[in-house]
C-alpha cells in the first residue's frame, strides 16, 4: 500500500508554523521503539487529526509536544524551540488535554481548577478572575464555577479540563481522545466545542465520526511513523488503507 503523501502548504511570509516536529524518535525503557523519525507541520488555525491504532505511537507523540517525554529530534511551537529551558514557555503555549479529565481536576471546585495555570504564572488576581470567566465561556459553563469538579459528569469534566488549558491561552490545543467514554448528547456538545474553538488543534482519537465532521485533515501513525498525512476525506475514502492500518470499523 502506497503512502499518502501531504503536498506541502506555503506559509505566509513572516507567519511561524504552529507546530513543526522534525525527526522525532523516542525508546521507552524497556527497548520499545514507539517513535521512528516523525516530522509534520500544523499551520496556525489548523484542525488536524492524529489517527493510528493501539501502539501506533499517537500518545507518545502527544506527550512530547510540552516535554513530559523527551526524545531526539527537534519540536518547535510558534517560534519557540523545545529544550529545557523553554519548558515554562512551552506549557504555556501547548494546552494538553488528558484522554482521562480526572487526571486534570484535582482542585475541589471547578473555579480553582481552571484558575490553577493562570495562578502558576504569577498572574495578578483581576487577570486570573478573567481568563477563568473567558475559558469558561467558551466551554459554556460559566454557571458552573462554583461547583465540585468530581460531582461533574463526564461531558462536563471533559469541558471543564479544556477549560483549564484555555485560561492558559495557548496557541495549540492538543487532545488525547477528547470523546471518549461520552454519552451521544455529551459527545455532540464536546464536537460542537471543538468545532468552534478558533484555535490550532491536533487532536488524537479512533472516533472517524468525529474526525470526518471537524478535522479536514488527518495524519496516520502506525508503528512509529507517519503513515499517511492528506486530506480527512481522502483518507477514510481508502478502506484498503485503513484496514491495513488498524483503522477498519473505527
Amino acid at each position: 500500500m502506497p503512502v499518502t503523501h501531504r503536498l506541502p502548504q506555503r506559509v505566509a511570509e513572516g507567519v511561524q508554523c504552529a507546530l513543526r516536529v522534525s525527526d522525532l524518535q523516542f525508546t521507552y525503557p524497556d527497548g520499545t521503539r514507539a517513535l521512528r523519525g516523525v516530522s509534520l507541520e500544523l499551520q496556525p488555525g489548523e484542525k488536524v487529526a492524529l489517527l493510528g491504532p493501539n501502539g501506533a505511537g499517537k500518545s507518545t507523540l502527544l506527550l512530547h509536544l510540552n516535554g513530559i517525554l523527551e526524545g531526539s529530534g527537534r519540536i518547535q511551537v510558534g517560534d519557540v524551540v523545545l529544550a529545557r529551558e523553554a519548558l515554562p514557555a512551552i506549557r504555556a503555549m501547548v494546552g494538553m488535554v488528558f484522554e482521562k479529565p480526572d487526571d486534570q481536576l484535582f482542585s475541589p471546585t471547578v473555579f480553582e481548577d481552571v484558575a490553577f495555570g493562570p495562578l502558576h504564572m504569577g498572574l495578578p488576581e483581576d487577570e486570573v478572575r478573567g481568563r477563568v470567566s473567558r475559558a469558561l465561556e467558551a466551554v459554556q459553563m460559566s454557571a458552573y464555577g462554583g461547583r465540585l469538579s468530581h460531582h461533574l459528569s463526564a461531558g462536563e469534566k471533559r469541558r471543564i479540563a479544556i477549560a483549564t488549558v484555555l485560561s492558559m491561552n495557548p496557541s495549540l490545543l492538543v487532545l488525547d481522545e477528547p470523546s471518549d467514554g461520552l454519552d451521544p448528547r455529551s459527545r455532540r456538545t464536546v464536537l460542537n466545542l471543538l468545532n468552534q474553538l478558533p484555535i490550532t488543534m491536533l487532536a488524537s482519537t479512533h472516533d472517524l465520526a468525529m474526525v470526518r465532521e471537524i478535522f479536514p485533515r488527518a495524519i496516520v501513525l502506525d508503528d512509529g511513523r507517519v503513515a499517511a498525512d492528506g486530506p480527512t476525506s481522502e483518507i477514510l475514502a481508502n478502506r484498503e488503507f485503513l484496514a491495513a492500518h488498524g483503522l477498519e470499523g473505527s
